[in-house]
């Protein structure tokens, strides 16, 4: 029995991608280790969205190819890496033995069992796994991802995913209901909805966006808690999606809609489809329709041909809106795609400051948001114990979603609580990314 080490890279969707690889090879000769020192096989599930993620992918696969000099027989390297830059890897890379692309990743089993596969298997993605698809989940023992569609149709110029991992290409909503159903059977109480554009969900297969009847199917699965959804594109947000967050109980009121700016003219030079007074009237329609819903965001500084002009309409947009939670990325010229060709591109020093400027509004806007909640009794689903001390748990409140968004703190009567209960807890300090709380009786 040969044994694996997996390590994967980038957003929750690859993560995923690994889980159903890990799925696949426990049902095989296989079996996974924790150290890359005790595999046979190592194998690096690799992201490319941007550079820098890039070039982490690099030193991670030749960090792990220094195990080949020991014990690892075979290096495998899978994911949006392979897939950008294709066969041209091997010469680059003579340490990897095999080559995954993004749509490939169901071969793992295949490629390790054989003694005559070939070094690259590098496609035009369309395979995405269903609800038969094996799978580990490893975030959590309460809380999983649930991939609901695979690619993206929009052309945003800044960004390479198009390429990575091909069209839109959604699951059934029967097949994502049996699958949320299994995660639950084995202890998921919270699922977060991931793919490239959660709005467009269903189009290609029922010729309309269907994110709510998938959400009201998920809702009837029993055991589930809390049912948060990421990726939303602004546009295109039907009034049935909105109502079905605002009246399903297990629908936490919670938005992850990127925007990535707020000036016209960047919007334009990025292709984003819409201006300005567009996203506000998607935002109060959004707010109308869910008097109670947080809104994630993110923001791209930099872009080619910002001006300080550009930055202060961005800052003037986040000052007014008071978004619950954003995140601010510098830009990162993508050999590619269209945005890389354009003139003016900023300095890196500028972009640096602007995104530094940008989350310091944002922390004075998040702390207001907290320091409203002192006091105020409000449900927590416990993580487990914090990894700040062995005395105290974490959790999140359902506006906080699992990586990105902080914790809470838990302190008090914790005796007979455990990781995926959901528990009042009164809000007792804040910082503008964290809290803390103290438990209350059940």
């Amino acid at each position: 029995m040969q044994k694996v080490h997996l390590v994967s890279l980038g957003c929750p969707k690859n993560r995923v991608d690994s889980e159903v690889m890990v799925g696949t090879l426990t049902e095989g000769p296989f079996q996974l280790v924790e150290e890359p020192e005790d595999a046979d096989v190592i194998v690096v599930n690799t992201c490319s969205f941007i550079q820098p993620a890039t070039e982490e992918s690099v030193e991670t696969v030749l960090e792990m190819a220094k195990f080949k000099e020991d014990r690892c027989q075979k290096l495998v390297v899978t994911g949006c890496m392979v897939q950008r830059y294709g066969t041209a890897l091997e010469g680059e890379l003579p340490e990897v033995d095999h080559f995954l692309g993004t749509g490939e990743y169901h071969r793992i089993a295949e490629v390790l069992r054989s003694e005559d596969a070939p070094r690259s298997y590098v496609d035009v993605p369309m395979y995405i796994h269903d609800e038969m698809a094996p799978r580990v989940n490893s975030w959590a023992g309460h809380s999983a991802y649930l991939k609901i569609s695979e690619g993206c149709n929009h052309r945003c110029t800044f960004c390479i995913i198009p390429q990575l991992r091909g069209k839109l290409r959604s699951r059934t909503v029967e097949s994502l209901t049996v699958e949320a159903a299994n995660l639950a059977a084995q202890g998921v109480r919270e699922l977060n909805l991931v793919s490239q554009d959660s709005t467009a969900y269903g189009r290609d297969l029922y010729g309309k966006p269907e994110l709510a009847r998938l959400l009201r199917s998920l809702s009837k699965v029993d055991a589930l808690e809390w049912i948060r959804i990421h990726y939303a594109y602004p546009i295109g947000l039907p009034d049935a999606l909105l109502e079905t967050i605002a009246n399903e109980p297990k629908i936490v009121p919670y938005l992850d809609m990127p925007l990535q700016h707020a000036s016209g003219p960047m919007l334009k030079a990025m292709k984003r489809g819409v201006t300005r007074a567009g996203q506000e009237r998607i935002l109060d329609r959004v707010r109308t329709k869910c008097p109670d819903v947080q809104v994630r965001t993110t923001f791209i500084v930099g872009f080619p041909g910002e001006t300080d002009e550009d930055f202060e309409v961005l800052e003037d947009f986040v000052r007014e809106q008071r978004f619950s939670r954003v995140g601010v990325f510098t830009y990162c010229t993508e050999d590619g795609t269209p945005a890389a060709s354009l003139p003016d591109q900023v300095p890196d020093e500028v972009k640096q400051e602007r995104q530094e400027r940008l989350m310091r509004l944002q922390a004075e806007i998040s702390l207001e948001h907290h320091e409203a909640l002192v006091g105020a009794i409000v449900p927590v689903m416990v993580d487990g114990i914090s990894d700040e001390s062995e005395l105290v748990l974490e959790g999140r409140m359902a506006s906080q979603a699992p990586d990105v968004d902080g914790k809470v703190y838990l302190g008090g009567d914790s005796v007979g609580v455990k990781a995926g209960d959901v528990v009042p807890c009164r809000i007792t300090e804040v910082t503008s990314y964290d809290l803390v709380g103290e438990l209350l009786p059940r």
